[in-house]
């Protein structure tokens, strides 16, 4: 089945995060695609009800998408610790509590994996990315990129869950990276390579 295209123009980025939106925008920047984020907008954040990844972002790409009348783009991602039975997950920024403190968050995956039974500290980091139009059409991508849990946190750059996360095959963690070259690596990238390919590139 054909991919619906993206026009260049506005784009609903369905996030209230900033780090995320940045990151998002500087991927679409190429394509002629303006950016506004639904916290510019006004637009609320829905509950994810959803249990995966996809479900999550669809939900949230669909709801910007209707509430502004303009295509909309949502990304639901999280990290998830394979001695963890793959906690958080789709609960990953939830794990920071009402004011999204992932320095929290950080601690208790470390908290955790201390007291569970297992030596393993492989984890992945997944994002689902949604495309969605007003009339509900959604076009949904997932990326992937497995790596193990480092502790103590390093680096300042990347944001949430960056500063414990190496890339199996790197020596550093995706905080301690160059922005440019974490966004060509990530899980972020590889649904983003996927959506462009489908409805980005003519």
């Amino acid at each position: 089945m054909a991919h619906r295209r993206l026009d260049p123009g506005p784009l609903v980025i369905a996030s209230h995060n900033p780090g995320k939106v940045r990151e998002i925008g500087a991927l679409l920047g190429p394509f002629g695609v303006e950016p506004v984020s639904a916290g510019e907008l006004g637009l609320p954040e829905p509950e994810e009800t959803e249990a995966t990844f996809i479900g999550n972002a669809e939900l949230k790409a669909r709801a910007a998408a209707i509430a502004s009348g303009k295509p909309a783009l949502a990304d639901d991602s999280g990290l998830s610790v394979d001695a963890l039975d793959g906690a958080p997950g789709i609960y990953s920024a939830r794990w920071g509590g009402e004011a999204k403190d992932f320095d929290l968050a950080m601690r208790k995956v470390h908290e955790r994996m201390t007291a569970a039974d297992s030596d393993s500290l492989a984890a992945h980091f997944t994002c689902a990315l949604s495309l969605a139009w007003p009339d509900g059409h959604a076009e949904t991508f997932e990326g992937k990129v497995f790596g193990t849990i480092v502790w103590p946190p390093r680096g300042s750059r990347g944001f949430g869950y960056d500063p414990i996360f190496q890339r199996d095959g790197d020596d550093i963690s995706f905080a301690e990276m160059d922005p440019d070259e974490k966004h060509a690596i990530s899980h972020r990238a590889a649904a983003f390579d996927q959506l462009v390919r489908a409805c980005l590139k003519r």
